[in-house]
């Protein structure tokens, strides 16, 4: 089963795929964020397209394992994503995911001018495949 995940940002959405296999997750694209409905019916959209069968939404704990502002509104996108389709959706901590995209893309040896810009998609991957990794198939 494919899993898509979605790395929600004050700016920009990272949206990640896994394989058919629900082993490897991947970069799929970078939506600019809108509005939490708009938002919500574009994830919804792109997890049908890809036949995704569950959307993993990245949320922010602090180090006391409480939500933080930013994970309210993670959980907030996740239950507008529900009332816009049937598949299930899961939060998932994602501390620390943007600076191991950082990193990757330092252990990849990428230029620093192509370094700069956004982490998102590579962000969203990360939590997914975090996801993957702690629920390995059968």
């Amino acid at each position: 089963m494919r899993i898509l995940a979605v790395d929600p940002g004050e700016k920009r959405l990272g949206i990640a795929l896994s394989d058919p296999t629900g082993t490897i997750a991947g970069p799929l694209t970078v939506l600019e964020h809108v509005a939490r409905q708009v938002d919500a019916a574009a994830i919804a959209q792109l997890a049908a397209k890809n036949g995704a069968g569950l959307i993993v939404i990245g949320q922010a704990i602090d180090d006391d394992n409480q939500p933080t502002p930013q994970s309210r509104k993670a959980q907030r996108l996740a239950e507008a994503i529900r009332a816009q389709t049937g598949l299930p959706v899961e939060l998932w901590d994602e501390t620390g995911s943007t600076q191991a995209a950082q990193q990757a893309r330092l252990a990849l040896g990428v230029s620093r001018r192509k370094r700069r810009g956004h982490l998102d998609d590579l962000a969203a991957t990360v939590i997914l495949q975090d996801y993957l990794d702690a629920h390995p198939g059968p």
